[in-house]
């Protein structure tokens, strides 16, 4: 497959940059002060291009956790993390043309972050996103549709008493070399996902009537055998 080792390094530099973040987040932090750090890390692992927009790190924090805005229009906001909420960061670096995409939700309790929160609203969070990806590893092959991709997920996150809050309605999309290139997974696309190179999986979901926001972003391609990988 072409670019996959490049891809893959542009990944695990966005992974080990959200590994960092949550070590450092505190009660004190603001959107912008994340978004700061992520591209400092990010620049410092040698990442200074973002395919999205002028967006290398999206953050929602709070109040805004089940905001979807598109990254042509983001601005980080001034709330603090406080002492319990939830943050998402969304990284998109780009080196050479080459993309990397990866989100995590992160958690606040007693003002400090962690992945594996105690609080039984941010566990069912947690345990739906993993649930949903377990499942789309089971569910996908190289024929599925993008619509049949995007039909299933729907059911699985609507079975579980959650809704999606994508602003676009879709949970992911193709990577590509231009922003004008993606193809999403969403209803009515008849593609299949192996007319693709690599695509991300990243629903972001809500508890029906819920006010905290969960993503968890992970890039998929297939292996010649027709098993699908995480990049």
């Amino acid at each position: 497959m072409p670019h996959l080792e490049a891809h893959r390094a542009g990944q695990a530099i966005a992974k080990s940059v959200l590994e960092r973040l949550a070590a450092d987040i505190g009660p004190l932090d603001t959107e912008r002060t994340i978004a700061e750090r992520a591209v400092e890390l990010l620049a410092k692992a040698g990442i200074r291009q973002t395919w999205y927009y002028q967006c290398p790190a999206l953050v929602l924090l709070g109040s805004r956790s089940c905001l979807s805005v598109s990254g042509r229009s983001y601005e980080p906001a001034e709330e603090r993390a406080g002492e319990y909420n939830v943050v998402t960061v969304d990284l998109s670096p780009a080196s050479d043309g080459v993309w990397g995409d990866c989100a995590r939700t992160f958690f606040i309790e007693e003002g400090v972050c962690t992945a594996s929160p105690r609080s039984p609203e941010f566990r069912e969070g947690t345990a739906v996103q993993q649930s949903l990806h377990e499942q789309l590893r089971a569910f996908a092959t190289p024929d599925t549709t993008f619509d049949g991709l995007f039909r299933f997920a729907d059911r699985a996150i609507r079975e579980r008493g959650f809704e999606n809050v994508d602003f676009l309605g879709n949970v992911g999309h193709s990577i590509a070399s231009r922003l004008e290139d993606r193809c999403y997974i969403e209803a009515g696309n008849a593609r299949r996902l192996s007319d693709v190179a690599l695509f991300t999986f990243e629903p972001h979901i809500r508890k029906s009537g819920g006010v905290w926001g969960f993503k968890h972003e992970n890039i998929y391609y297939f292996e010649p055998d027709g098993r699908l990988n995480e990049l």
